[in-house]
């Protein structure tokens, strides 16, 4: 049987206080009024609190997408067909999809863990193949997962945190690739919030008003089955993903080794829940970059306190709106480093008589 990685029960390392303390008091002498670059201000005393440093940066970056196919897709709960799963991989592999290329604009490595698809998917540069099964399980008629399965996706993610530790990564982003795969996350995270499926249930790959209703009611079996249950590992195995639950291994096995993780949209920020709920230190270590689209993104935010730095009206998933907001961390840490003190620059300070 897998084990559970040791993130999962281990005591998570805490946010530096004297680095924060340094940061926040350079902040307010730099030349420029107090608070006055606002939510940049914040990042950079998190990020350095976090990275131990008074020079907090981004860079090195790491993306990891995981990706896998769900058995719900059999309610008929997406727009788009199974496949696609399996030929999203290659496209990312070969430089083509929305994150392949921020990837390269940002000059981020990039890969891809294939967790299990229905369709083939042959060896390909940058993917691993890290396959659980084709898919999980119908998760409206019985658990998505074994408890096997489970721990060896939570398994997977945390070696991908490890891969990014070895490769001395100051921020890793998570992404996902999965057909069905926003069913899986409403159903989380109306089972973590206890919430109804109206209120968390949305379009996913473009669903018209017929559709989410049969989502909807299809989450609704789901919960109906599962029961009351809100223990993370319970619920990932009752009705998780493959994928879900390796991003759930990997913001814990980040934050254990002292990375700072950047939330993508919905599924990942159901992670991020899953996460939380079973470690309640791992929200220290997570930026959220965006508002989705996806209706029951906000509730979710809203439940782990995320202020995220973009609304656009994204919802591909990928990490690719956690890509976009890359620029803005760079750029705090750039302004936090950079800039003048009042004594160096040899202006007046609003204190000065």
């Amino acid at each position: 049987m897998p084990h559970l990685p040791p993130s999962w029960t281990q005591q998570l390392p805490t946010l530096n206080a004297q680095s924060a303390r340094l940061a926040t008091e350079r902040q307010q002498v730099l030349t420029k009024p107090p608070g006055s670059l606002g939510q940049l201000e914040q990042l950079a005393i998190q990020l350095a609190g976090l990275q131990g440093t008074e020079q907090p940066t981004v860079d090195p970056v790491q993306i990891t997408i995981f990706a896998g196919d769900h058995g719900v897709c059999e309610e008929g709960v997406s727009a788009f067909p199974q496949a696609v799963t399996a030929q999203m991989i290659a496209n990312f592999a070969g430089g083509g999809a929305a994150i392949s290329v921020l990837a390269k604009q940002l000059g981020a490595s990039l890969e891809v863990v294939n967790l299990g698809t229905v369709g083939n998917v042959p060896a390909l540069p940058g993917v691993r193949d890290e396959r659980i099964a084709s898919a999980t399980a119908n998760l409206a008629v019985t658990g998505a997962m074994t408890g096997d399965q489970v721990r060896a996706a939570l398994a997977s993610g945390d070696a991908a945190a490890e891969r990014a530790a070895h490769a001395n990564c100051r921020l890793f982003i998570g992404g996902d690739m999965g057909i069905g795969n926003t069913t899986s996350a409403a159903a989380l995270a109306c089972a973590l919030l206890g919430a109804a499926p109206e209120r968390l249930v949305g379009p996913g790959t473009g669903l018209d008003r017929t559709g989410v209703s049969r989502k909807s009611q299809v989450v609704a079996r789901a919960l109906a089955r599962h029961g009351d249950s809100t223990d993370p590992l319970t619920v990932l195995a009752s009705l998780g993903g493959f994928e879900i639950a390796a991003l759930t291994g990997a913001l814990l096995g980040c934050a254990a080794r002292g990375i700072p993780v950047l939330v993508d949209g919905y599924i990942v920020s159901v992670a991020a829940l899953l996460g939380v709920h079973q470690q309640p230190g791992l929200r220290d270590w997570l930026l959220f970059a965006h508002r989705s689209a996806e209706p029951g993104h906000a509730r979710v935010l809203d439940a782990l306190n995320a202020r995220p730095l973009l609304d656009l009206g994204m919802r591909l998933g990928e990490g690719s709106g956690a890509a976009v907001a890359i620029s803005l961390l760079r750029s705090a840490c750039a302004l936090h480093n950079g800039m003048a003190s009042f004594a160096d620059a040899g202006v007046s300070n609003a204190g000065d008589q």
